[in-house]
């Protein structure tokens, strides 16, 4: 059963998409690569297709967890040792895809995406009408946990809406206690992300930021800030975007990224920073989408590493 507002065709379709967007990147990612290379392309394979992006591809390595996009000329390569979160959607009409898999170049990490990849197993296979959300986290943990791993416990899935890819319930990653039920037509997205026994469990915020969201309108003193502010409202009303997709817009970087400054202190745009590790250690991460049903779900995205 869809719910008010939802198409589950166009979001079977964004699905679809996105899933071919994650496979485009993870085709392009190796040592050497450029994150940005990789980005581009990830991001016009959709846009080829007349597809909208849901929000900037995140290419997350090692320590970071989330929310790494290049930033406008950003010289960064995949190193031998990287352990990489493609995380990335796309849009159609409103409906939104979200899907992510982690991608090991060293060889070493093998288990813990294996592990993640088998949490979020589980956590498909119970989904239905009426399960709370702490039994999705602690079938997670459990066996996240038994495979000797840590979750994120500040990390989670979330609830989709028409246009809002984090609306109301958080899906979380270990018993939090939350008896929320699933009802049938809900869309979600379960998405554990774990790290070693080294690591903290949690995530905080890093100090680079690549991605925003429009916040509301604000007054600004310079041209550049006005002509950002109006490109962002009129492209970008609902969706996350990255800064990088501005720069039509404004020439050298340095002007692009001080407008940016002043429509943040001004209240017109709101923060995605990158999330790291507490303790900086590897995290791993998968993720699908689903629509819940009475007897189970219909997958939406779906990608394994």
């Amino acid at each position: 059963m869809e719910k008010e507002g939802f198409d589950l065709e166009k979001l079977t379709e964004a699905g679809k998409a996105s899933v071919g967007a994650m496979m485009e990147a993870r085709r392009s990612i190796k040592p050497g690569a450029r994150l940005i290379e990789v980005a581009e392309s990830a991001e016009r394979y959709l846009r080829d297709k007349g597809v909208g992006l849901a929000f900037p591809i995140n290419l997350s390595i090692d320590a970071n967890a989330a929310h790494y996009s290049p930033s406008l000329g950003d010289e960064s390569v995949f190193q031998e040792n990287s352990l990489v979160k493609v995380d990335f959607g796309a849009e159609i009409g409103g409906m939104l895809g979200d899907g992510a898999l982690s991608v090991d170049l060293s060889g070493n990490n093998g288990k813990m995406i294996e592990t993640a990849e088998a949490a979020l197993d589980d956590a498909l296979s119970m989904v239905k009408t009426g399960v709370t959300v702490r039994q999705i986290g602690a079938a997670i943990s459990g066996r996240v946990e038994g495979a000797g791993f840590k979750p994120i416990l500040n990390l989670g899935g979330h609830m989709v809406k028409r246009n809002a890819l984090h609306a109301g319930t958080f899906i979380p990653n270990f018993d939090n206690g939350d008896d929320t039920r699933l009802e049938e037509g809900d869309v979600i997205a379960i998405e554990p992300f774990i790290t070693g026994r080294n690591g903290r469990g949690l995530v905080r915020d890093g100090d680079y930021c690549e991605i925003y969201e429009y916040a509301g309108s604000a007054s600004t003193r310079s041209p550049d800030a006005r002509a950002l502010l109006s490109e962002i409202e009129s492209k970008y009303p609902s969706n996350p975007f990255a800064v990088r997709w501005l720069s039509g817009i404004i020439g050298p970087r340095f002007r692009l990224y001080s407008a940016v400054r002043e429509l943040l202190r001004a209240g017109a745009i709101s923060p995605h920073p990158v999330l790291v590790e507490a303790a900086n250690a590897p995290v791993a991460q998968a993720e699908a989408e689903l629509m819940v049903e009475n007897g189970g779900c219909k997958i939406i995205t779906r990608v394994k590493a």
